[in-house]
């Protein structure tokens, strides 16, 4: 039976942490907020709204401030994300995916990012997808599990045919929660729920790790 294998972006195929960490650390400042890189972490795959509130930590704004502070940031990331190029794939990301994508394996991207397309077209692996799902593409973003259920029903596979690789606590808890066979990118600390750690990312991982019987 055919497998699909679910990627997350940030932090699985590229790492755009010190982008984002950029833009909300040059938001922050403008705004006389003390923004730090441990405050940055708690951002990992967080949407931007909800980025944006944990950044604030409870300072209240209007609604048209708080839209015109997140287009601020994306701005400014946008500009940083011009930076970047295939020579930014996290080391063993191409092999992979060019071995899983020969041997038959359904690939797919599940990234709350809005920028995600920009990202993986710069990096120039758009080709071997077959279904990208990204912030644009669901209400409820991760920890819900609509973004992956999304992307396998545009596999054309049942979330247990499918395994989701993800760096963070919230990705993790994800693909958990909607059937997924969870593989985590990172320390324990992080992503110690999924079912499979790759504490050294995809550089050490093998297709043939991952089998469903």
């Amino acid at each position: 039976m055919e497998l699909g294998f679910i990627f997350d972006l940030d932090g699985v195929i590229t790492d755009t942490a010190e982008y984002h960490y950029q833009a909300w650390k040059q938001l922050a400042d403008e705004e006389n907020i003390p923004f730090t890189r441990q405050d940055n972490e708690a951002l990992r795959g967080v949407p931007r709204r909800r980025s944006l509130e944990l950044l604030l930590k409870g300072r209240v704004f209007p609604e048209d401030k708080l839209v015109e502070m997140e287009t601020r940031k994306n701005n400014y990331y946008q500009a940083l994300l011009e930076n970047i190029t295939p020579g930014d794939l996290l080391p063993g990301v191409l092999p992979f995916l060019t071995e899983a994508k020969v041997t038959g394996i359904r690939l797919g991207l599940g990234s709350a990012s809005k920028n995600a397309m920009t990202v993986i077209r710069r990096l120039g692996i758009e080709p071997l997808f077959d279904a990208i799902g990204d912030g644009y593409c669901v209400v409820n973003h991760k920890p819900a599990p609509d973004l992956f259920i999304w992307v396998a029903g545009r596999l054309g596979l049942w979330p247990t045919r499918c395994f989701v690789f993800e760096d963070a606590e919230a990705g993790v808890d994800a693909a958990i929660a909607g059937g997924f066979h969870a593989i985590g990118i990172g320390p324990d600390e992080r992503v110690g729920r999924a079912h499979y750690i790759l504490p050294e990312g995809l550089k050490t991982a093998h297709i043939h790790d991952f089998r469903i019987t």
